[in-house]
């Protein structure tokens, strides 16, 4: 029997304020693309009725932001509001969702903002893809290079200082973001061939 390869639609929402974020953004969209998606970025800060469309077209929405004051930013709050037309006709009902977020502080109550975005995609109907990896530099012989080194299950969790542009972001963050993309494609690719084949 022949086999076709199957390429899922993964789409990032997200916003960035400073611009940590789209880092952190931008490295779930490559770890998607590595693992044969068509990934692209919506900044929702001002997003379109095109890149709204394209969401609804999407097999995954991966949200993003910035922990501000212990939750998503202002901006994100405005497009989860916003996404209530979408909530209306299950327009993202079934479709995976997983999420990521930074800030300055290790902690920095950015489980909250996960926890955000995991109601978020409850009440669309949608089904949430977890980070699935062992934290890391938990022990004396692991190191602040350790994918997920801030131990996070719920979604990628990111930490730039606050005296540092974008191109601080930490390097394992950057690798964990990229594996939530890889794996949060992998999890679609899987949904879609069971979904044709049901």
């Amino acid at each position: 029997m022949a086999t076709h390869a199957v390429t899922p639609v993964v789409s990032i929402a997200y916003h960035s304020g400073y611009g940590h974020t789209a880092v952190i953004a931008e490295a779930v969209r490559a770890g998607a693309v590595q693992a044969g998606a068509e990934a692209r970025l919506i900044d929702v800060d001002g997003i379109s009725e095109e890149e709204w469309a394209q969401l609804d077209a999407s097999d995954a929405i991966v949200f993003g932001s910035p922990t501000y004051m212990g939750t998503a930013s202002g901006a994100f709050h405005v497009f989860a509001e916003a996404s209530s037309k979408r909530w209306f006709g299950h327009a993202w009902r079934d479709k995976l969702a997983a999420g990521f977020t930074n800030s300055a502080s290790k902690s920095g109550d950015k489980l909250h903002t996960l926890q955000f975005f995991q109601t978020l995609a409850a009440q669309h109907g949608m089904t949430w893809v977890n980070l699935g990896l062992h934290p890391g530099w938990n022990a004396s012989t692991a190191s602040e290079n350790d994918l997920n080194r801030l131990g996070f299950f719920s979604g990628a969790a990111a930490q730039s200082n606050n005296d540092q542009g974008p191109e601080g972001v930490h390097k394992a963050d950057i690798a964990t973001a990229e594996h939530l993309g890889r794996r949060v494609a992998e999890t679609a690719r899987v949904f879609v061939a069971g979904r044709a084949a049901a």
